[in-house]
């Protein structure tokens, strides 16, 4: 048996070591494979992979199409109907995740999950009687293709549903709750939703029960969109399997809870955050996904580029001061400070966190996770950490006065500070600062510079379309400012199998960084108003982050429709 698994393994080996170099796959991972092999031979080594979550299927089939130049299917090219005859059997193709994708008298083609596996092509040919042209497929839509050629064309939530045995009666019962929500159909369905959530992106997961339907959401790129949902009846069952592997106390209704969940799925480690709330129809559910492979810490893939970069890194130099980054909820704030503790991170400093959360788990970096249920606020550990000897402090946000006190105490006594606040604009952050209570001496003494960020999808670069402005849009918003002369191209999204038909894929910030100068400090001493300051910071060269946003859409970045979304100014 042994010899048999070596054998397997040799034939795999191209397409094993590109898996490695992509840093898909450890040797680890894979010892955990052969020894799982040997107590089943009937899974090839890709469905293994995938099975033990280690690798997605579109890591799969992207590594088998590279290593072994054989092409890809995009899932238009599956068709409607089989083209193979009738002496190749259902259950062969569903077995070995085989399907057919044309045929002419000279040969058949047909799209495989496994390329090396050479059993079925001889099988084929011989059951075909023709030479088979082999291309490679995604498990999940080979899967749906030989569903909708061969089955009662559903989707994998309705098939999920078929098994479900629910009734609504028996869904008050603590103890039946537990029962359902261990059993499989429902354990399918939630890792379901949160492998559809990881595959598309999602940076959130909505779960609301409503009084005729429970409906599941995703946010991708910051817009909310509808996927397939569990039938209502299944809602108390959903919400205690996501409520048990949270660890939170599924008796508990009234009350809204927080909790976390750690797993591996399909090849990525993520770090779930859950947040529970009572609602009229029971309890709404949001599950943030902190994907630690796809945190991206640098600063120009982040859109941190040009002038209002270089300002802002010079100030991050400074020894020591305030440096705020602002924005509502959900404009990147968080992973600007990731990225900005990232590049300060050297051997030379000690950097200690405050957060609550902690969101990413940064290496040399010592991080604090408040938890005010015992005492631990921002401000009772600030308290403490200046008697750690930090070079650089970080504080989630700065809520209150007493932590605004402390974070400008540290400052005054030598040390960077980072910390984040919600305003609309840079130079609101002032103005917030003084309405808190905190001194203008203090506040003119201490910060260095203000961030203002706003988030904004990414054009696809495989589909995007380039159009010309017309002139009426030109003169409206003031584009000759950007381009003087010659014709001004505009993008459109169009979607592609690459972008998921949505036409962005990713995003990147726009900002705006105010540098505290002379001027808008005697402006913060005579206690001007945020707009004031805001129009002097322009006047010193301030970049706004429409202007931001309206270069990055002329570069071809991003689309003058998704600027307009997210900023106020127009």
């Amino acid at each position: 048996m042994d010899m048999e698994i070596a054998e397997k393994s040799e034939k795999y080996a191209a397409f094993l070591s590109l898996l490695k170099r992509k840093g898909k796959l450890s040797d680890s991972d894979l010892g955990k494979v052969r020894r799982m092999q040997k107590s089943s031979l009937d899974d090839s080594l890709p469905q293994m992979l995938i099975k033990l979550g280690l690798c997605s299927d579109s890591d799969i089939a992207g590594s088998f199409a590279e290593a072994s130049g054989i092409s890809r299917v995009t899932p238009a090219q599956y068709p409607p109907q089989s083209p193979l005859p009738d002496s190749v059997s259902q259950r062969f193709l569903k077995q070995y995740h085989a399907v057919g994708l044309a045929a002419d008298d000279e040969q058949v083609q047909v799209a495989v999950m496994d390329p090396e596996d050479d059993y079925v092509t001889q099988a084929l040919q011989l059951a075909i009687g023709k030479p088979v042209k082999l291309h490679i497929g995604q498990l999940s839509e080979i899967d749906a293709a030989l569903e909708l050629q061969y089955g009662e064309g559903k989707s994998q939530m309705d098939k999920l549903m078929d098994n479900l045995n629910v009734e609504e009666e028996g869904s008050e019962d603590l103890e039946h709750l537990k029962d359902l929500a261990s059993e499989a159909p429902i354990i399918k369905m939630v890792n379901f939703i949160l492998q559809k959530a990881v595959e598309s992106r999602a940076s959130d997961v909505h779960i609301e029960p409503f009084e005729q339907s429970l409906k599941v959401r995703l946010r991708i790129d910051g817009v909310l969109q509808d996927i397939d949902s569990p039938p209502v009846a299944s809602t108390a069952a959903v919400l205690s399997r996501i409520k048990i592997m949270a660890k939170l106390n599924i008796a508990e209704r009234r009350l809204p809870q927080d909790g976390r969940i750690k797993l591996q799925m399909i090849g990525k480690e993520l770090d779930l955050r859950v947040s529970t709330i009572p609602t009229l129809h029971g309890e709404s559910v949001v599950i943030r996904l902190l994907d630690k492979e796809n945190a991206v810490l640098d600063f120009e893939t982040l859109g941190f580029v040009g002038r209002q970069a270089e300002r802002f890194m010079d100030v991050l130099a400074q020894p020591h001061g305030i440096l705020l980054i602002t924005g509502p909820t959900g404009s990147g704030k968080s992973t600007s400070l990731y990225a900005a503790l990232k590049t300060l991170n050297t051997s030379e400093r000690k950097i200690i966190t405050v957060e609550d959360p902690v969101e990413y788990q940064l290496e040399g970096i010592n991080q604090i996770q408040a938890k005010p249920q015992i005492g631990l606020t921002f401000a009772s550990a600030l308290r403490s950490i200046v008697r750690q000897d930090p070079d650089v402090i970080m504080i989630g946000e700065m809520r209150d006065l007493e932590t605004a006190k402390i974070a400008v105490q540290s400052a005054l006594t030598g040390h960077l500070v980072l910390s984040t606040l919600h305003t609309n604009d840079a130079a609101a952050g002032v103005t917030r600062l003084q309405d808190m209570g905190l001194e203008e001496y203090l506040l003119s003494s201490t910060i260095n510079g203000i961030l203002a960020q706003r988030l904004v999808r990414r054009l696809c670069p495989h589909c995007k379309q380039a159009h010309p402005a017309s002139e009426t849009l030109i003169e409206e918003m003031k584009l000759r400012n950007w381009q003087p002369s010659g014709e001004i191209l505009l993008h459109k999204p169009v979607g592609c199998p690459t972008c998921n038909g949505i036409g962005y894929k990713g995003r990147l910030a726009i900002i705006e960084f105010l540098t505290m100068t002379d001027t808008i400090r005697k402006q913060i001493m005579k206690h001007e108003e945020a707009f004031v300051i805001q129009q002097t910071a322009i006047q010193e060269g301030m970049q706004t982050m429409y202007e931001d946003g309206v270069g990055k859409a002329l570069q071809g970045i991003t689309t003058l429709e998704e600027v307009l979304r997210v900023t106020t100014e127009a």
